[in-house]
């Protein structure tokens, strides 16, 4: 019993992780395209938006959510008029997706090993 209330919160502890990724991916793309007004304010409304994205595209199926969340990232970042081309900021979104989730994903299996769940 002591290892799934450990592994519940551990898990909280990684959609927190995961959405601190998320934000920190979006602040730097932002500030690489030359955004300087508000940064961190559209950078968590960017991150709000991917990580809904990413939750309704997991709920679908596991794969909805690379789709979802780049989707999310790019209908966000066009009403922030960064000046990059619709092709790029799916691509972009998708980078920060896999990457985000990737990172999470690896030190959330790490975990379950550590608290012998996996």
């Amino acid at each position: 019993m002591l290892y799934r209330i450990i592994t519940v919160i551990g898990a909280l502890v990684f959609v927190v992780a995961l959405f601190g990724l998320l934000w920190f991916f979006c602040k730097k793309f932002l500030q690489y395209h030359g955004v300087t007004d508000q940064v961190s304010d559209r950078a968590t409304v960017l991150a709000t938006w991917t990580f809904a994205g990413i939750s309704v595209g997991l709920l679908l199926a596991v794969v909805g959510a690379f789709i979802a969340g780049p989707w999310a990232f790019y209908r966000t970042l066009r009403g922030h008029d960064v000046p990059i081309s619709d092709g790029a900021a799916i691509w972009w979104g998708f980078g920060i997706v896999v990457a985000a989730l990737g990172i999470t994903s690896i030190g959330f299996l790490l975990f379950l090993k550590a608290v012998g769940a996996y």
